[in-house]
């Protein structure tokens, strides 16, 4: 297994991605693209999400693909970005559909990203709408991490979070990707050292090559969160897409996001808290035109834990340093 040759979610045939991103707001939108509708699902983990058609890609329920998915900041405010994307779908004659009428799927999900700093006195309406728009109109197969996007304003427990991107491809063929916005109430890191937790997986020194420290402090233990040793606030939530060119049920896209969420405990420490909205959607593109056998896609599940902890490291390792910031970045430190 190695890395597509962007190594972002975009090595996934039938996806572009866009970012609209406010730097004095401090907060964006990212978009994920389907050139045709794709199937999809979802698996929520955290306790505090925030989200918006999730009930949809559940696999009894009637639509079986997307349009689009939306990762937005904002916290409840930001689940206006979809309606800008819909918006742009039904433009282009997108979504499915009901007699003449067609209604864009565009599920979304938020993180928490009020209190960074940024000026959040937008007035009557937020600007999420019209930052969906743009992020739509702005999808291609490549696009900028770290500070950007739905990852603009993002923190973690030790460093700035941020938009993160990889891929891998299977020696069966299959390709996953993931993307993700790092804005974890834990850490990536382990204790107070630069090294992240996912370095086991990581590819080509993709996220600084550092490895795992040796010898392993004692108190990497211990949990590092935005509530110690002084409270920041509760500006929480990891919001992911996994994705695959494989042909997949909705049942086997929503296997596919509970094992994505495997990436999550292997790059943030802790994860899945009660303050966390942390979300995996999945889509399959069908790109591939193969089904996988039962052990390919024992492979491609744990591909995709893999693929998603190696996106987490790459979003803390690709934030930018912007003045007025309230943590450092990890390549300043």
């Amino acid at each position: 297994m190695a890395s597509g040759p962007r190594n972002l979610i975009t090595d996934v045939a039938g996806l572009k991605v866009g970012n609209a991103t406010d730097h004095v707001l401090r907060s964006g939108v990212t978009v994920v693209l389907c050139e045709e509708p794709a199937t999809a699902a979802v698996q929520v983990l955290g306790g505090a999400p925030g989200t918006r058609e999730t009930d949809l890609l559940e696999p009894h329920n009637t639509v079986q693909t997307v349009d689009a998915l939306v990762l937005s900041g904002g916290s409840a405010c930001g689940l206006d970005a979809a309606s800008g994307v819909q918006a742009g779908l039904r433009e282009a004659g997108r979504g499915f559909a009901v007699g003449p009428h067609r209604v864009p799927i565009v599920p979304a999900a938020i993180l928490f990203d009020l209190m960074n700093g940024g000026d959040k006195d937008w007035g009557r309406y937020p600007p999420y709408r019209e930052l969906g728009y743009q992020a739509l109109a702005d999808a291609a197969g490549t696009f900028e991490t770290g500070s950007a996007g739905a990852g603009t304003g993002a923190l973690t427990a030790t460093f700035k979070g941020g938009l993160g991107s990889a891929s891998s491809v299977l020696e069966n063929g299959f390709t996953i990707g993931a993307l993700v916005a790092v804005n974890a109430l834990g850490s990536a890191t382990v204790g107070n050292t630069r090294h992240f937790w996912a370095a086991p997986f990581e590819e080509d020194g993709e996220f600084g090559g550092l490895g795992l420290p040796a010898p392993f402090p004692a108190d990497a233990r211990i949990p590092r969160t935005k509530l110690s040793p002084r409270p920041t606030g509760v500006e929480n939530t990891t919001i992911a897409v996994i994705a695959t060119d494989a042909v997949l049920t909705k049942a086997e896209a929503k296997r596919l996001a509970i094992a994505a969420h495997d990436g999550f405990s292997r790059a943030l420490w802790p994860a899945h808290t009660p303050l966390d909205g942390d979300l995996v959607f999945a889509l399959a593109t069908g790109r591939s035109g193969r089904a996988p056998a039962a052990a390919d896609f024992i492979d491609l599940c744990a591909a995709a834990a893999s693929t998603m902890a190696r996106a987490i490291a790459r979003g803390v390792h690709d934030a930018a340093a912007m003045p007025g910031d309230m943590m450092a970045t990890w390549a300043a430190r």
